[in-house]
């Protein structure tokens, strides 16, 4: 729950376009107004957390999330640290470790699959449709992709 209301609910992470990082989370109803939240990741045991360089702030300028830039996962396993400070003072500390195949902390919005092409044949009917599949943060087998066409008459 958290210490006096500070709790956070929600805690997400949205991957887009390979490299960029959101994450957002709800603050507890109950937060004071001088409430802050200050988030960390990092993606291994060995490196440093990184700090939130542009935070994403409530009408009263608390911190409900943070846009990551130049994201890269190494591995399978990252962490998230948040502090709590109330009045400048820390109060409080949420450390989640995830693991990303396992959780749905951490979602990823693909991109379209690249160099789709369409060569279609009067004499046969037949249409040929080819494409490479989209570019990822983490995922190195192709096998994992499914893919569905959807094919319109003009």
């Amino acid at each position: 729950a958290g210490m006096n209301g500070t709790a956070i609910e929600n805690f997400v992470c949205v991957i887009f376009n390979v490299s960029f990082m959101n994450c957002t989370w709800h603050v507890a109803k109950t937060a004071s107004r001088d409430t802050q939240y200050f988030l960390y990741w990092k993606t291994s045991r060995k490196e440093d957390f990184t700090g939130c360089q542009n935070y994403i702030k409530d009408s009263y300028g608390r911190h409900t999330g943070c846009r990551f830039q130049n994201v890269t996962i190494k591995n399978k396993r990252s962490s998230f640290l948040i502090n709590v400070s109330r009045s400048g003072q820390n109060i409080q500390s949420y450390e989640e470790k995830i693991h990303l195949i396992s959780v749905h902390i951490i979602v990823e919005k693909l991109t379209p699959p690249l160099n789709v092409t369409v060569n279609c044949t009067e004499a046969s009917h037949c249409c040929e449709i080819q494409w490479q599949p989209p570019r990822t943060s983490h995922v190195k087998r192709h096998a994992c992709f499914k893919y569905e066409i959807v094919i319109e008459n003009k």
